[in-house]
């Protein structure tokens, strides 16, 4: 399976590698207020790239957090729950105690 994905990927890297190559034409990104960014192609959907991934990272991480509180809770019950469970199952086990007369 490891020589599969390592097979995957380097093709995966040269067909971006060649995308990158043919995509090498300046272009200039128009800003607010005049102002101008020249750049190659390429570096301009690299950057849009990269930019995309962390604001999507950041808008995934409050319902992460939100998910890790509610498994931390969760943890904390269960092992409560445990402990009833294994304090019952010893007053269960122990031989009945005899009659005093």
């Amino acid at each position: 399976m490891k020589i599969i994905s390592r097979i995957i990927a380097v093709i995966l890297f040269i067909i971006f590698f060649g995308f990158a190559l043919k995509n090498t034409d300046p272009v200039t990104l128009h800003l607010f207020m005049g102002y101008e960014f020249p750049g190659p192609l390429v570096l301009m959907l690299l950057i849009f790239f990269v930019a995309g991934t962390v604001f999507g990272v950041f808008a995934m991480l409050p319902t992460l957090f939100r998910h890790r509180r509610d498994l931390s809770k969760h943890k904390k019950s269960l092992v409560a729950k445990d402990q009833e469970i294994e304090k019952l199952q010893t007053e269960h086990s122990r031989p009945p105690q005899p009659d005093s007369v």
